[in-house]
Formats: structure tokens, C-alpha cells, sequence
């Protein structure tokens, strides 16, 4: 058993409590959840500074959080590791303080911070690159770009579903009525990447489509898609029953981010939903195409294959044989967080 420090963040709250708790189910010991931005002085919290240090890399929140980390250094807890997820809040005397616990800090990112599409956000994660003892991410260019700026240790991971907060409904007639739908798409509208304009195609061809996630009401197509719209994002058991409600589940990229799978790659067919998805490398790569998930090209090609699929009868045969399919590839949080731990702590001894 390991005593694990764990630092989560507010942006990435869910996913990161979640693999604090599937290192627990793997018999760690979580020694503190700390959130950095949870101890910020409160005129750091508002929506305009929120703002602010996303825009400038967290930097006027550097000694704030430095300070924090020195009280927990200082109350005497002996972590055999420390986790940090995401990082974007810990700059390099951050890290220089981290060190001083004696033991090895490993990041984890799902993120893109070697990317362009956030602007200057990552800057304090930048900063602190050289000081981990080993920087675990999930796309091929960001572990290349890590070597390049002088990370020690650099590890390419899939994404992960949670074995339990993802795990589908027994009983599927339990899934409440307002989450049952023809095509669902379940995920945030983000300027540039045009997913609006994808619904509306869809939604165009005749397509029942049911959105579920934030700023939506921020597109200039809203009021085509105001009656498809079923509220912000999802959690919990809402977000199960969603994915499995749905005959059909999107999973759309965020070409930002230089995404060639998502955590919904993973976590709508465990689910229980059947992924409908662009057509990547990566994503032919975990599932046999028409058969464990369904492919497309475009927003057009994406319209045809769901009315396909709409009036044939094998959607069930597909979400089965997905569910199987990624279950087999063993990408669970446990596993991922499993391997992670197993090569951080092979390079420190």
C-alpha cells in the first residue's frame, strides 16, 4: 500500500476524484485530496479573475498556492508519492517545494498543455515541466513536445472510463423517460470547434437530436437548436442513463486540442452506449468499425450512417459487443492509474 498526496483541480474535478478514488480500490492510501483552487482567497474567485488567470497561466495565484503548499509540508504527512492532475495551477516553485517531501511527483494530464488552442494557461505547468519525475498524457504530440522541453520521464497513456461511477444500469427500464432519445450528444459548446454547425446538419436531415451541456445558449445557431437542448452538462447517474438512454451517442473531437479520442471513446460503451464517432486512427484502433462502434468522416456521412442505424435492428448488437470490447481492453481508471504508479515509481528507484 502507498500513501498517495493527490492534487485535483476544480476544472477536471470529477475525473480527477475519480482516480483518486480507483487508486484507493487498487488498496492505496489517499493521504489528502487537495484541491488548489478551493484555498484561493476568495477575490480569485470570481468569474472576471477566474478569467484572468486562465489567460496569464496562473501566475498572480503562484504565491498563494506556494504558501498552501508549505503549510502541508509542514504538518507532517509522509506520502510515499504524489499525484498531480492536470498541473496547470503549480509553477516551478511548486514543484520546488513538492521536492522537499523526498518522494516522486508524478503528473497526470488529460489535457493539451503543450498545445495552442488555450493560449498562455499552461505557462506555470510549463514552467515546472523538468521537475517531475514523470508526465503521463494521453496524445502522441504532447509526449513529444515534453521531451523537447525537458521533461525526465514521459509516459503515453489511453484515456480511462471509471469502473464504477461509469458502470451502466442493471436494469435499463430503471433509466428515467427524459433521457431516453434517438441521438444524443453529451458535451460543452466551445467556440471554433463548430460542433453547432455538426448538430444542425444532423438536425437538418430530420435527425431527433438531444443536447445535454454547458454555454450552448452562447451559439449563434441556439435558436435552431433551443428545442433539441435538455440542459448543462451531466454527472452522475444522469450521465449514465443519458448514454445508455440513447439509441445512438456522439462522440465529437476537440480539433483544438488535437484530440483523436476522447474519455467519452471510452466511457459510452462501458456505459452501455453505442459510439458514434469520427473516424481516427485511434479510434479503429479500440474498436472494429460497424460492429463494437460506428465511423464517419463528416457531418453528413455522420446524418446517413444514424438514419441507417435508426431503422435497422442491430444497434443493440453493437452496444453489446462495445461494451465487451472496451471492457477487453482493460482502460479502466484502476488499470491506467495502475500503470502510471508502476512506471513513476520503476524510475525512482
Amino acid at each position: 500500500m502507498l500513501n498517495i498526496l493527490y492534487f485535483g483541480d476544480d476544472r477536471h474535478f470529477s475525473t480527477a476524484f475519480h482516480r483518486a478514488k480507483a487508486l484507493e480500490r487498487i488498496g492505496h492510501k489517499i493521504l489528502l485530496y487537495h484541491n488548489p483552487e478551493e484555498t484561493l482567497p476568495g477575490y480569485f474567485k470570481s468569474s472576471l479573475m477566474t478569467a484572468v488567470n486562465f489567460r496569464s497561466g496562473y501566475r498572480l495565484v503562484q504565491p498563494a498556492i506556494q504558501s498552501e503548499l508549505k503549510k502541508i509540508l509542514q504538518s507532517g504527512i509522509k506520502p510515499d508519492v504524489i499525484w498531480v492532475d492536470n498541473g496547470e495551477f503549480f509553477g516551478e516553485k511548486c514543484l520546488r517545494i513538492l521536492k522537499q517531501f523526498n518522494c516522486p511527483v508524478i503528473l497526470y494530464s488529460i489535457d493539451d498543455p503543450t498545445g495552442k488552442r488555450d493560449g498562455r494557461r499552461f505557462d506555470s505547468f510549463l514552467s515546472a515541466i523538468k521537475l517531475y519525475d514523470l508526465i503521463a498524457v494521453v496524445r502522441k504530440e504532447t509526449e513529444d513536445e515534453c521531451k523537447l522541453l525537458g521533461a525526465k520521464n514521459v509516459l503515453r497513456v489511453m484515456r480511462s472510463y471509471d469502473e464504477v461511477a461509469h458502470a451502466p444500469y442493471k436494469n435499463a427500464d430503471e433509466i428515467p423517460a427524459n433521457f431516453k432519445s434517438d441521438v444524443a450528444f453529451i458535451g460543452t459548446w466551445m467556440r471554433n470547434e463548430n460542433r453547432d454547425e455538426f448538430l444542425k446538419v444532423l438536425i437538418d436531415a430530420g435527425i431527433s437530436v438531444s443536447i445535454w451541456g454547458d454555454r450552448w445558449p452562447k451559439s449563434e445557431h441556439f435558436e435552431l437548436l433551443k428545442p433539441f437542448y435538455h440542459g448543462p452538462n451531466l454527472g452522475g447517474k444522469d450521465y449514465i442513463a443519458a448514454i445508455q438512454g440513447a439509441k445512438i451517442c456522439l462522440g465529437l473531437l476537440s480539433k483544438g486540442n488535437r484530440d483523436l479520442h476522447t474519455t467519452r471513446s471510452l466511457e459510452v460503451p462501458y456505459a452501455g452506449g453505442m459510439l458514434c464517432a469520427e473516424r481516427t486512427s485511434e479510434h479503429t484502433e479500440l474498436y472494429d468499425d460497424g460492429k463494437e462502434a460506428v465511423f464517419w468522416n463528416d457531418a453528413h456521412e455522420c446524418a446517413a450512417l444514424c438514419k441507417k442505424l435508426l431503422a435497422e435492428k442491430n444497434i443493440e448488437t453493437i452496444k453489446n459487443a462495445g461494451m465487451k470490447k472496451v471492457r477487453a481492453l482493460k482502460l479502466g481508471n484502476e488499470d491506467i492509474c495502475r500503470l502510471i504508479l508502476e512506471r513513476g515509481l520503476s524510475i525512482a528507484v
